[in-house]
């Protein structure tokens, strides 16, 4: 079965971004490296652009991890209501992500948007340090 298939044993694990262009799209490329059996990634944004960003994809393709083929994806009720864990990466305001307050944790990862490749280097071995992490709490 893929990760991409429901199941009812399935657990999904929800990164959240506004624009779902950079750092919830590099937890997601991430957790699927790194996830524990029963466990998929999905990202998504309240905001999300038409295209992942350029360099966010080079920074991951760097580490062997291929964003290219991913879009950004807008955040629905029903993408919460399906995830067991919803972690935000920075966007824990009330306007930006109003309904992420259930079961969520906030990364509080800066933005890579408009940022040099060195600076999404670190913002990328960030996420990934977080992800591995959060990969060892689940059972």
């Amino acid at each position: 079965m893929s990760s991409f298939e429901k199941s009812s044993n399935t657990k999904k694990i929800l990164f959240i971004c506004v624009e779902n262009a950079g750092r919830s799209q590099m937890a997601e490329g991430f957790f699927r490296k790194y996830a524990p059996t029963g466990y998929v990634a999905i990202s998504a944004g309240t905001k999300p652009t038409p295209a992942i960003n350029p360099i966010a994809v080079e920074a991951m393709k760097e580490v062997g991890i291929d964003l290219g083929k991913q879009k950004p994806k807008m955040l629905t009720s029903e993408i919460i209501s399906d995830s067991v864990l919803n972690v935000s990466m920075g966007c824990m305001d009330k306007t930006e992500c109003p309904a992420v307050f259930t079961n969520s944790l906030d990364w509080n990862i800066e933005d890579p948007k408009g940022k040099p490749i060195e600076k999404v280097r670190e913002i990328r071995d960030n996420i990934e340090q977080k992800v591995r992490q959060l990969c060892k709490t689940l059972k």
